[in-house]
């Protein structure tokens, strides 16, 4: 990948160990604030999922949304996101994903239906997976190779990292007044941000880092078949029908066809979506990567990693909040143990990496979770937080400390060069699909198990203890995949 430097084309990038000028602070500015709010997205509407069914007269099955819409148009759409970016350019993909996310929060915090904030949650999962990636291959190519690359890569890491933990203390505080407030507080921000990255984003040059080129006309822009329309519209239609099918069996039951019948229009619309890319002369994936047992495994275990940690807070905040009658701030702070921890780290994630290798880092990494849901599934109503909560979220915070990193790392680490680009973006499409599918399980189970009105708040959180097996199972799930990965270390690559 070629540079692009911040100044106009014919300026030479600025030697490595050059002091950064002003511009370029600004655009780390830009890039890593957008970054901290891409992040936070989930954890704010976790803690004011209560408030959010209460006011909108939701159940849980349609709040549930909330978490999974951001992530099926994050991990839906991905795929055909890096298609976009390459073809249209990644200032002007950047700079409309800016709009487009501020202009969703603004209709998410003033809706009325729980259809239209669904809505405006996936457009938001669809803006993340458009400026999540494009700014790390901004930095890639804007800043120097060498020390200056690595700084701005760690400050960009540091504010990712530390997106989940600022969104639940915002969530929690803001809840406090209105769950609309943790909607709408991001689109000044994001205004913010697009008026200086108006001026900052790199433009002249950008056809080293894709799209078309200055000057091009109409005639040399790429056919509309090389976007992948009909194959992400199939991907995308499949995930929500996937979802709304899980969470509709509760009501509706297995005989259904608004339960069975959306879970045989997904796995038919799946089915289109391998045949379409198939078929395609320009695929949106890459099929090469999955033969790869390392791609493989991380995105599994990435994806069980994820969705179990999601499930369990979905849970927690059922739990805390509707049965235990907690504020959404102390609901917050309970749930800072798990999210803190791989902040403080995340600078040192690659040297733990280097120094003990991603399959032993993994595997201690699933285990400690999963002896996280195993300890709260024996923990009586109502849990101590001392020696309940507390426990799990240690080491769930743990397991993303040792883990989280190593997987990125082993995802890629058998792909050529040329296709670890590709390998990363199913990488991240598993990851958030595994949290969609998790937390709608987990939706579907606590509403199945609820106990008629009026029963006793013991019964309430006995009702909960399904939807953590599941937890629990999903956790199970990613360490066996771990285990494996260390199995093929032993034996060596085949």
């Amino acid at each position: 990948m070629t540079s692009s430097p911040l100044l106009p084309s014919h300026t030479a990038p600025a030697p490595a160990h050059a002091r950064w000028s002003p511009r370029m602070w600004g655009l780390l500015v830009v890039l890593a604030g957008n970054m901290l709010i891409d992040a936070l997205e989930v954890s704010v509407a976790l803690v004011a999922l209560p408030a959010i069914g209460t006011d909108l007269g939701a159940p849980l099955t349609a709040m549930q949304w909330t978490i999974t819409g951001f992530a099926v148009g994050f991990g839906g759409l991905m795929l055909f996101g890096a298609r976009a970016v390459a073809l249209l350019g990644r200032r002007r993909v950047y700079l409309a994903a800016l709009v487009g996310f501020a202009a969703a929060s603004l209709v998410g915090a003033l809706a009325e239906d729980p259809s239209l904030l669904t809505a405006t949650r996936v457009v938001k999962g669809f803006c993340a997976a458009l400026t999540a990636p494009t700014g790390l291959a901004i930095i890639a190519t804007a800043f120097p190779e060498g020390p200056q690359r690595n700084r701005a890569l760690s400050v960009y890491t540091l504010f990712g990292a530390g997106g989940f933990t600022a969104g639940l203390l915002l969530s929690g505080w803001l809840t406090g007044f209105s769950w609309r407030l943790t909607f709408a507080f991001p689109a000044p921000a994001v205004l913010v941000l697009f008026v200086l990255g108006l001026r900052l984003i790199p433009g002249a040059g950008e056809e080293n880092g894709g799209g078309p080129p200055p000057g091009a006309t109409a005639d040399d822009r790429p056919p509309l078949r090389r976007y992948g329309f009909a194959s992400a519209a199939a991907f995308l239609a499949g995930l929500l029908a996937l979802v709304q099918g899980i969470t509709s069996v509760p009501a509706h039951g297995w005989a259904d066809l608004r339960s069975t019948g959306l879970l045989a229009l997904a796995a038919g619309l799946l089915a289109l979506f391998v045949a379409l890319e198939r078929a395609s002369a320009h695929p949106l994936i890459r099929f090469e990567a999955l033969r790869s047992r390392a791609m493989i495994r991380s995105a599994l275990g990435a994806a069980c990693l994820n969705g179990s940690y999601l499930g369990l807070l979905f849970v927690l905040t059922h739990q805390l909040q509707s049965l235990a009658d907690w504020s959404p701030l102390r609901t917050a702070a309970a749930f800072l143990p798990a999210a803190a921890p791989l902040v403080v780290t995340a600078l040192f994630s690659g040297r733990i990496v280097a120094r003990f290798g991603a399959p032993r880092l993994i595997a201690a990494g699933a285990l400690l979770p999963f002896a996280g849901y195993l300890l709260l599934l024996r923990t009586p109503w109502p849990p101590a937080y001392a020696t309940g909560i507390l426990p799990t979220m240690l080491l769930v915070g743990a397991g993303f400390v040792l883990s989280f990193a190593a997987l990125n790392s082993q995802a890629t680490s058998q792909l050529p060069p040329a296709e670890r680009g590709a390998g990363s973006g199913l990488y991240q499409t598993a990851v958030q699909v595994g949290a969609a599918l998790s937390v709608a399980l987990v939706a579907a189970l606590l509403t199945g198990s609820a106990p008629p009105a009026g029963a006793a708040p013991a019964e309430f959180a006995e009702a909960c203890r399904p939807a953590l097996t599941l937890v629990a199972a999903v956790g199970g799930l990613g360490l066996l995949t771990a285990l494996t990965g260390l199995r093929s270390r032993r034996t060596g690559p085949p």
